[in-house]
């Protein structure tokens, strides 16, 4: 599944608070929004729904396009910094949830066609309840052996031996960071969680320009290019996605527009390993009464400059099996 040239794009599509509502009409409108197909629909597989995404990995492959899913050890009500849930990653280890990983690997493999996934992404954050600050955090169990980051995984490596276990060899694992680590103390960055090379096929990131009222702006290079180098450390040959990147609309602060065209040049000329890049276009509303618009379409000069960059023949429209 990886390009000998150019890099696939892709998008996640405002798919729903589960982000698993997926339609064919969701990703038409998108496609002639942006002016091309996609080569990569993301969408999620939350555990708290106990359910294997079938229907709209379905919809996704008939419509010619590579499934990635964001496979997340979550429960309801699905809501940030609040600490483990049942879904611990203590609880992954000990094997208390070894039937349901079981009868989801066994359903991804009488699929049969490739499926990119991102198991616990932005573990590196502390956002998530499967972040290692929740589980004691930098607290050395041995010399260089910090106790949040070994959980994690621990934990990610339970899941993937028994996916194999059960002979799903169509998963693509995509070992997922965030872009700069918080906190940003040495035993919470992302070489600390890597589970290591027999268990992760491609490397990737997440990487976001401003998205609240209260961040700062940031630049695209000041945003991907640090991160990207640090991920590239990790193994020197792998491929690397860019498995979520965007940016909120703030015309007041900064220009969404140029953000973008500057974040399409620098993938296609400064990351030679990149091979994937998909853009995370979503609006939500925040607690404050604010909103964030990531959506493509915040703006016409925003949609302008993606729908420009992407035209580029560098951009690939389909995945390419070999």
């Amino acid at each position: 599944m990886i390009p000998e040239q150019g890099a696939y794009t892709g998008a996640y599509i405002d798919f729903g608070e589960t982000e698993d509502d997926v339609t064919l009409e969701q990703i038409e409108t998108f496609e002639e929004a942006v002016g091309k197909r996609q080569a990569i629909v993301a969408s999620s597989s939350y555990w708290g729904e106990q359910s294997f995404p079938l229907h709209n990995l379905e919809i996704i492959t008939r419509h010619n396009a590579m499934p990635l899913i964001y496979w997340s050890p979550w429960d309801k009500p699905y809501v940030m910094e609040r600490g483990p849930d049942r879904f611990s990653l203590d609880a992954i280890v000990a094997g208390k949830w070894d039937a349901y990983i079981d009868s989801w690997a066994r359903q991804a493999k009488s699929f049969e066609r490739p499926i990119f996934v991102a198991w616990g992404l932005e573990m590196n954050g502390n956002w998530f309840p499967w972040s290692g600050c929740f589980y004691g955090g930098g607290e050395q169990i041995s010399k260089g052996v910090y106790a949040g980051p070994d959980l994690y995984k621990r934990a990610y490596r339970h899941v993937v031996d028994r996916v194999r276990a059960i002979g799903a060899k169509n998963i693509i694992w995509v070992f997922q960071a965030e872009n700069y680590s918080y906190p940003v103390d040495q035993w919470n960055q992302l070489e600390e969680y890597y589970p290591g090379d027999d268990y992760v096929d491609w490397l990737g990131m997440s990487a976001y320009g401003k998205q609240f009222r209260d961040d700062p702006w940031v630049s695209a290079s000041d945003t991907m290019i640090n991160a990207y180098d640090d991920l590239c450390k990790l193994n020197r040959n792998k491929p690397v996605m860019l498995a979520e990147w965007g940016i909120a609309e703030f015309p007041k602060v900064g220009d969404k527009a140029q953000w973008i065209t500057e974040a399409l040049q620098i993938m296609k000329t400064r990351f030679p390993r990149l091979k994937a890049a998909v853009f995370w276009s979503e609006r939500w509303e925040n607690d404050d009464g604010t909103y964030s618009n990531l959506r493509v379409s915040s703006s016409p000069r925003a949609l302008e400059a993606y729908r420009g960059g992407v035209a580029d023949s560098f951009w690939l429209d389909r995945p390419t099996y070999r």
